[in-house]
């Protein structure tokens, strides 16, 4: 996705992966579409300075290695995606309920893309051993943030849990991710909208429910 700068809004969370010309963004550039679409142990360095076109020694002069590579990928594509999927609830406007409603229409654009190849996140974690912290820290550490913006438009919205709400919604976002991963149909996200309605439609305390009553009267 574009970073805030004179040029036109992506509506893609990858919009800016090659707008940076430098040696340092084409590898990240390059690093990104390989690791996303090959997986992280199965692109060698070879690989990326091929895509990136640029020599070995430049990638060791700027990222020490393969792994710190990795790490430096994670953290912005991670930012490029929740700058996407944030400003795709908050782009128009409204409430909290249609600010949160926005969520899934945004995730089958992303679907959608020739290059959608699921979450990094999921994918790092996924291909590597399961007591390893380092993907782990840097994958909960993007999760907290998205689901943080979730949990502010759920209290908006007058959810009695919150949190719990974004929970939900959190897993149902993870779940319809890597079902369009597998299938390449972007409809899953209707899906997940479908079963995301209930939830939206009904996390209003009985409290304010009641209230909203007595002021009726």
């Amino acid at each position: 996705m574009a970073k805030a700068s004179s040029k036109k809004k992506s509506n893609s969370p990858h919009g800016a992966a090659g707008d940076d010309e430098s040696a340092r963004g084409r590898l990240l550039s390059a690093a990104t579409h390989l690791f996303c679409k090959n997986g992280i142990n199965a692109t060698g360095i070879d690989a990326i300075i091929e895509e990136a076109g640029t020599a070995k020694t430049t990638l060791y002069k700027l990222f020490g290695s393969k792994t710190n590579l990795v790490n430096a990928v994670l953290e912005s594509e991670g930012k490029q995606w929740r700058e996407w999927f944030i400003g795709a609830m908050e782009e128009g406007g409204g409430d909290a309920q249609t600010k949160l409603t926005r969520i899934f229409p945004a995730l089958k654009s992303w679907f959608a893309e020739e290059r959608f190849y699921g979450c990094p996140f999921i994918n790092a974690v996924g291909e590597h051993d399961k007591d390893a912290k380092q993907f782990r820290n840097i994958a909960l550490k993007h999760k907290k943030i998205v689901l943080g913006h979730i949990e502010k438009l759920a209290g908006e919205f007058g959810s009695s849990e919150p949190a719990v709400l974004a929970h939900q919604l959190g897993l149902i976002i993870d779940g319809a991710i890597v079902a369009a991963m597998i299938s390449r149909d972007p409809g899953v996200a209707d899906t997940a909208a479908l079963t995301a309605g209930p939830l939206l439609g009904q996390s209003k305390p009985r409290k304010k429910r009641a209230a909203d009553q007595l002021e009726a009267v």
